[in-house]
């Protein structure tokens, strides 16, 4: 693994076309087997990629015409940190959502995240 921002910058554009697709299996090939994903900080992780993939299909279930877009902030030793933000709407009700939030990643020597904590907002 490069000790530059080429590793983060691609996996987080692959990470936004899964959500902006919502394909749970996309998303699931971004992680190691035995990943740890927190979406919140208090939160039991959801464990591996088949856990990951379970999560992304339940949440990105009722989203439509997603639009995901990041900043990276830093990349030192395998570790990554970005601002992203998504934009959706709900079809169940029609509401439209915008998320913003941090992620901090954990990359294996093959470019898969290992850990993903994230802290976001909701509007």
């Amino acid at each position: 693994m490069t000790s530059d921002t080429s590793t983060l910058e691609t996996w987080l554009s692959a990470y936004g076309r899964a959500w902006e697709k919502r394909d749970a299996d996309a998303a699931a090939a971004l992680f190691t087997g035995d990943a740890r994903y927190y979406e919140t900080p208090y939160a039991e992780p959801f464990a591996g990629s088949v856990g990951v993939r379970e999560y992304w299909a339940r949440v990105t279930a009722d989203q439509r015409d997603v639009k995901v877009t990041h900043t990276i902030i830093g990349f030192a030793d395998g570790v990554g940190v970005a601002r992203w933000n998504s934009k959706f709407a709900l079809a169940s009700n029609g509401a439209h959502v915008e998320l913003d939030g941090v992620f901090l990643l954990t990359f294996d020597a093959d470019g898969l995240c290992k850990e993903l904590r994230e802290w976001w907002h909701a509007r």
